[in-house]
C-alpha cells in the first residue's frame, strides 16, 4: 500500500506540473467544447473550454504504469540470470506485478481511442455531433468483448463473482458458463463506459466520482493481495486528481469522451479482475442512477407519444444532474452532494466486499 500510494502521489505531481502547458496546447489547437443547444442555458458559457482533458489522465497513467512494468521486466531478466529468490527478495513489494495488468491498460487505450475520435469529430468534422451512436456502440462492443475474453482466459477459463455474505466465490465454468460470464462482462464493461460518460456534465463531477470508485476497488484489491491492481488503481487516482486541479469550477478544461469512456470501461475491467463486479452498481451508484434517469426519460417520451399522443417526461432535463440545474440548484451544490453520495456508496461497496 505505501508503494502504491507513493506512485499515486508521484503521478499527481508530474501531471499537475504538465497540466498548464497541456491546457494551453489544447487552446492553440482549438479543441474547445461545443455545448448542446438542448442543454441547460447556464452551460453556454462553457463553450470553447478545452475538452480533451482526459488525455492528461490517460497519458500519465500509461507512462507511470509502463515505467513500473519495465522495472518488473528488468527484475525478471535478472531473476533468470541469477536467482529468482534473491532478486525478488531485493525488490519492493509494489513491484511484484502481473501480466494481467495488460488487460486494464488495453481497456484504457481502446476506450480512449474511441472517445478521442468521437471528441475530435465533434470539434472538426461534425461540430457538436461527433461519431454516430451506432459506430461508437460497435467499437465499444469490440473492446468490451476482447477484455471479457481476456479476463476469462486469465482466470484459467473460468469466471468468478463474489456474493456478499457468501465466503467463497461463485464459479462460472464450461461452455454455458463462459457464454454467460463473457456476455455479462461485455454488457457491464460497455455499460459502465457509457455511464461514466453520461455523468460527465458538471465541473469536477465525473472526475471525483471516478477517483472514489478506483480508490474503493484499490482497497479491495489490496485486501485480496492483488498488489499490481492496487498500484494501477492508485496511479489512476493520482492522475485524476491532477486533472481535477484544472477541472475545479470554473473549469479550465473538461474530461471529454476520451477520458470518461476510458475511465468507465477500465473501472468495470478492474471490478471483474477483483471478482467483485456484483457490487459495481453500488460503488458506481451515481453513474448508474444517471444512466437509469436517461433511460427513463427517453422511454417515457417515446411511449407517451406513441400511446397517449403527447410528450410526457418525468425530468425537466436529463441526465439527472441537468434536471437539478434547471430546478435551481447551483453547480457546486449538485457536485458536492453527488460526491457525498458517491463516497457513502463506495464505503458501502467496500463493506459488502468484506462480508
Amino acid at each position: 500500500m505505501p508503494f502504491a500510494l507513493t506512485l499515486g502521489g508521484v503521478t499527481f505531481l508530474l501531471a499537475v506540473i504538465w497540466g498548464s502547458p497541456f491546457v494551453e496546447m489544447m487552446r492553440r489547437l482549438r479543441l474547445g467544447k461545443n455545448v448542446r443547444v438542448e442543454g441547460p442555458a447556464s452551460h453556454q458559457v462553457k463553450t470553447g473550454t478545452p475538452a480533451m482533458g482526459g488525455l492528461l489522465i490517460i497519458g500519465w497513467t500509461l507512462i507511470i504504469s509502463l515505467v513500473v512494468n519495465s522495472v518488473q521486466l528488468t527484475a525478471r531478466f535478472r531473476a533468470a540470470a541469477v536467482s529468482a529468490d534473491q532478486v525478488v527478495g531485493d525488490l519492493p513489494a509494489g513491484l511484484q506485478l502481473s501480466e494481467t495488468i495488460l488487460i486494464p491498460i488495453f481497456a484504457l487505450i481502446g476506450f480512449a481511442i474511441i472517445g478521442g475520435v468521437d471528441d475530435y469529430q465533434g470539434f472538426r468534422t461534425k461540430p457538436g455531433v461527433g461519431m454516430s451512436a451506432r459506430t461508437k456502440f460497435w467499437l465499444q462492443m469490440i473492446v468490451s468483448v476482447l477484455c471479457a475474453v481476456a479476463i476469462w482466459f486469465v482466470n484459467g477459463n473460468q469466471g468468478f463473482v463474489g456474493i456478499p455474505t457468501v465466503p467463497e466465490f461463485f464459479v462460472f465454468s464450461g461452455v454455458v458458463g463462459s457464454i454467460v460470464y463473457i456476455g455479462l462482462a461485455t454488457f457491464i464493461i460497455n455499460g459502465t463506459s457509457n455511464a461514466m460518460n453520461l455523468i460527465d456534465g458538471l465541473d469536477g463531477l465525473a472526475g471525483m466520482i471516478a477517483a472514489m470508485c478506483f480508490a474503493a476497488y484499490g482497497i479491495i484489491a489490496f485486501l485480496q493481495g492483488q498488489q499490481f491492481l492496487l498500484t494501477f488503481c492508485m496511479i489512476i487516482v493520482g492522475a485524476i486528481f491532477a486533472f481535477l486541479w484544472f477541472n475545479a469550477h470554473p473549469a479550465q478544461m473538461f474530461m471529454g469522451d476520451v477520458g470518461s469512456q476510458a475511465l468507465g470501461g477500465v473501472l468495470a475491467v478492474v471490478a471483474f479482475m477483483t471478482h467483485q463486479w456484483l457490487i459495481l452498481p453500488i460503488i458506481a451508484f451515481m453513474p448508474v442512477i444517471t444512466t437509469i434517469s436517461v433511460i427513463i426519460q427517453v422511454a417515457s417520451a417515446v411511449l407517451s407519444r406513441k400511446y397517449l399522443g403527447r410528450d410526457i417526461r418525468p425530468f425537466k432535463l436529463s441526465p439527472l444532474h441537468n434536471h437539478f440545474v434547471v430546478t435551481g440548484w447551483s453547480e457546486t451544490q449538485i457536485v458536492q452532494r453527488w460526491w457525498l453520495i458517491s463516497l457513502m456508496s463506495a464505503m458501502v461497496g467496500i463493506a459488502l466486499a468484506l462480508i
